[in-house]
């Protein structure tokens, strides 16, 4: 039913189904609307969470599956999520969410107005491609993703006690991240760019909008790097592979970054990148909570 793909980091190269992804997609929508459909959460204001989240969802996966078709070029991936950022807005001026942002070191932001119409376009945005940009390695494209929502959701039960909603759809990713991890699987851009739509709407249901900034930091320098890097040096990070290792001679990526003359085999730099993201993930537990 899928198309295989090579597994450039294997040895032999063996053939693995790529874009599971969508399976993702389907379960969670189909999920997420049964919620509204039977009225289990109930809508408040006459917009209902579970919608608008399905809804986001499925418009990331739709985006993933153009990428994997089109190969679409990185300046329509940039800005298409804002696309999907219509219905958050509109829930999160209907419920009146919190417009104010805790930051580090600034203390508590209220952006009034703006945060409906530019924070929330920018949080769709940026979460969205930074998830999509971090991948290639054997669970970066699900381990991660799902460290980062497993912070959120303890968050949101934390400080709402109202979006439980979202733990099937994470114990259900966890599924893949683990065959995806043990190199049965690729989700596919298909994949990626619906759980990083996923993260970006579920922090501004949730209205966990601070630990969403400390948890994907590592998102953040990810992307910076690779970046700045294609801007001034005009070229991509690579990391080459012995039949065993990675190993990098340069730094234009997290993974480049942990590799660079340290040869490590594909599950280390994977468990080691998913540290990182536990350890953020940590702090924005506390940026949000106390």
């Amino acid at each position: 039913m899928f198309p295989r793909v090579p597994d450039q980091h294997k040895e032999g190269k063996p053939l693995v189904p790529n874009g599971l992804g969508v399976v993702y997609v389907l379960f969670t929508t189909v999920y997420l609307f049964a919620l509204y459909f039977l009225g289990i959460v109930t809508p408040v204001n006459g917009v209902s969470a579970p919608l608008t989240l399905a809804v986001c969802i499925l418009f990331g996966g739709f985006m993933g599956l153009l990428d994997d078709w089109m190969d679409l070029k990185w300046r329509y991936k940039a800005f298409m999520p804002l696309i999907a950022s219509l219905p958050l807005i509109y829930l999160a001026y209907t419920n009146g969410l919190r417009t104010a942002i805790m930051l580090p070191f600034d203390g508590m932001i209220d952006f009034s107005s703006a945060y409906y119409f530019i924070v929330i376009p920018l949080i769709v945005m940026i979460v969205t491609n930074a998830v999509n940009m971090l991948g290639g390695l054997n669970g970066l494209e699900s381990v991660c993703p799902a460290i980062v929502l497993l912070g959120l959701l303890g968050i949101s039960e934390v400080t709402t006690h109202s979006f439980t909603f979202m733990a099937v759809p994470i114990l259900f990713w966890l599924v893949l991240a683990i065959l995806n991890f043990r190199g049965k699987i690729f989700v596919g851009n298909s994949g990626s760019f619906a759980i990083g739509m996923t993260i970006a709407s579920f922090a501004i249901v949730a209205d966990v909008k601070s630990g969403l900034l400390v948890s994907i930091l590592p998102y953040v320098f990810n992307s910076a790097l690779i970046l700045l890097t294609i801007f001034f040096v005009r070229k991509k990070a690579v990391v080459a592979f012995d039949g065993k290792k990675l190993v990098s001679d340069h730094r234009r990526s997290l993974v480049t970054l942990i590799t660079y003359k340290r040869p490590l085999t594909e599950r280390k730099v994977v468990a080691f990148t998913s540290v990182i993201f536990a350890v953020f993930c940590v702090l924005a537990v506390f940026a949000e909570v106390f």
